[in-house]
């Protein structure tokens, strides 16, 4: 039914969308723009890439930037 590939895409759609949740929540609590538009990024960008590993090194990429983006 589902391919290797294809599980694996839907495990890290998952991780990211939920570390996505928990960046926007913050965000929003703390009234912080950085984390909550990372947070919405991270919900919303699996649905656009399908390869495993660009959607790996876009999810880390993307939850690194509130580290070195302060504002």
């Amino acid at each position: 039914m589902f391919e290797l590939g294809n599980t694996a895409a839907l495990i890290w759609d998952i991780i990211f969308g939920s570390i996505g949740t928990g960046f926007a929540i913050y965000g929003k609590r703390q009234k912080a723009i950085v984390p909550l538009w990372i947070g919405v990024a991270l919900c919303i960008f699996p649905y656009f890439i399908e390869n495993v590993y660009m959607l790996v090194f876009v999810g880390v990429v993307l939850m690194a930037i509130p580290y070195f983006v302060r504002v």
